[in-house]
């Protein structure tokens, strides 16, 4: 499934793969992230666990779009001795501006779950 939008210069359609790749460089970046990771309870195709070609960038995000609002659920993996509710408003802060100037399309919400944590 893509996501799709125009403009004065014509149709533009982004592929979710894409959109998922840009939130995870983003989330990846933040301070506290120590990696994406996919949940065991993930709803996505089993398939999704033993891919090699996806990217490690997106391995723990989850797109979907609807109509001209993107969704965006992350699972991750934060560093010991962080500020867990810190670390997730930052995050979320800066994927949602990352993604939205990407795509310029809105995201309307973006699920943080944390599934463990590294010493």
């Amino acid at each position: 499934m893509s996501v799709n939008t125009s403009n004065a210069y014509g149709r533009i359609t982004i592929t979710e793969e894409a959109i998922a790749q840009i939130a995870g460089c983003s989330a990846l970046e933040c301070y506290g992230v120590v990696e994406l990771v996919i949940s065991k309870r993930h709803t996505g195709s089993f398939a999704d666990m033993f891919k090699k070609a996806r990217a490690k960038v997106s391995r723990g995000v989850r797109v979907m779009a609807s109509g001209d609002r993107i969704y965006i659920d992350i699972n991750i993996i934060l560093k010991y001795g962080v500020n867990i509710e810190a670390v997730s408003q930052s995050l979320k802060k800066s994927v949602k501006y990352d993604v939205e100037k990407f795509s310029g399309m809105v995201v309307d919400t973006i699920n943080v779950n944390v599934l463990g944590i590294k010493v």
